[in-house]
């Protein structure tokens, strides 16, 4: 069964082999990895978590039994991350794609913004990500637009919150 789980030092050794899955290079999207983040010592681990809990993003790790499968973040009207981001992010890693993590870690962002009560959801992607692509239009996302940022391809989709039940 997956779960939610925010950010936390008990997971290290999880996390970190959920990171090395993807290797070097390959951006990871709901970790909130930044290029000054070190997260390959247990001291720069617990310094980034710490980071993460002052963020003014809420991000968690998808987990099962135990396992660290992802990460899936919701970012508030007020995240100035917001227009190039979206309100939500959220990345599997490759050994556990094509069970469902996604979607299930996707309806719980949006369970949370129908509690904040945000409505409509912005997501973006790149316009290769075919499985995330995939993922949103699961949940009839409507393409906003398709644009370049910083010389990559993305797509901007709105998604309602309107048939979700408020996480508390």
């Amino acid at each position: 069964m997956f779960e939610l789980v925010r950010p936390q030092m008990d997971l290290y050794a999880e996390w970190l082999e959920a990171h090395r899955e993807w290797g070097p290079g390959t951006h990871e999207d709901g970790f909130a990895i930044g290029q000054d983040s070190d997260v390959d010592t247990e001291q720069g681990f617990r310094a980034w978590v710490d980071r993460l809990h002052r963020d003014p993003g809420e991000l968690w790790w998808v987990v099962e039994d135990g396992r660290v499968l992802g990460g899936a973040t919701f970012r508030s009207l007020d995240d100035e991350r917001l227009p190039r981001l979206g309100h939500v992010s959220y990345g599997i890693r490759p050994s556990a794609r094509g069970r469902g993590a996604a979607s299930w870690a996707l309806g719980e962002l949006l369970a949370h913004a129908a509690g904040r009560g945000v409505d409509p959801v912005l997501a973006v992607c790149r316009d290769d990500n075919v499985g995330s692509i995939a993922t949103l239009e699961h949940f009839d996302a409507t393409l906003q637009e398709t644009k370049d940022d910083d010389g990559v391809r993305v797509r901007h989709y709105a998604l309602s919150t309107a048939r979700f039940r408020p996480l508390h």
